[in-house]
């Protein structure tokens, strides 16, 4: 019974861990990155359809300042630019033949600053879901032993292992920060 609500509560708060992962890596560091473009939609076939760049091209990093972006349909390639100029993503992206190149500009220390408190919120937003999850498994614990399916003691124990889970999990969310501000105050 405690074994399966902790086994609950730990895929949840590892969902939470990933999502918080995913929506870190859409902050700018000056780096190119993939996740930085890859869910831009963009209006393609006339309008007809709305579709994220990642389902319609191949989205590669050349090196540390350039993204190369190779659409699976050449036809597509003035939506794709036009939709990435136009995202208020900053990014300005060159067609060169076949594939659109963009050289990421280097961060001003004032843009920095800005990304560090959206990391920050991200990251806190992130150990709100963790603590939610915790709250969710403790008041499961809790009803088992309202209904007499555990003691109280073994109520305690689990108690203390979801906490365990907790103070693990945003020990790893506060690790991912501290990578990700040392990557933004990289000049």
């Amino acid at each position: 019974m405690i074994e399966s609500i902790l086994q609950k509560a730990r895929d949840h708060m590892k969902k939470a861990i990933e999502v918080t992962s995913g929506d870190l890596a859409t902050i700018r560091s000056g780096r190119a990155t993939p996740a930085l473009v890859e869910h831009i939609m963009i209006t393609a076939y006339g309008g007809s359809q709305k579709l994220r760049v990642m389902e319609m091209a191949t989205i590669t990093t050349m090196d540390a300042k350039t993204l190369m972006i190779a659409p699976y349909d050449p036809s597509t390639i003035a939506e794709i630019e036009k939709g990435i100029g136009t995202a208020n993503s900053g990014l300005v992206p060159v067609v060169d033949g076949d594939i659109i190149r963009i050289t990421i500009p280097p961060l001003s220390q004032e843009r920095r600053m800005e990304y560090l408190k959206l990391a920050k919120a991200k990251l806190e937003s992130g150990k709100v879901m963790i603590r939610q999850i915790r709250h969710e498994a403790m008041k499961d614990l809790k009803k088992v032993a309202v209904d007499k399916s555990i003691s109280e003691d073994q109520q305690e124990h689990g108690d203390k292992l979801v906490q365990q889970m907790t103070d693990e999990m945003i020990a790893d969310l506060e690790g991912m920060g501290t990578r990700k501000e040392t990557e933004l105050m990289q000049v």
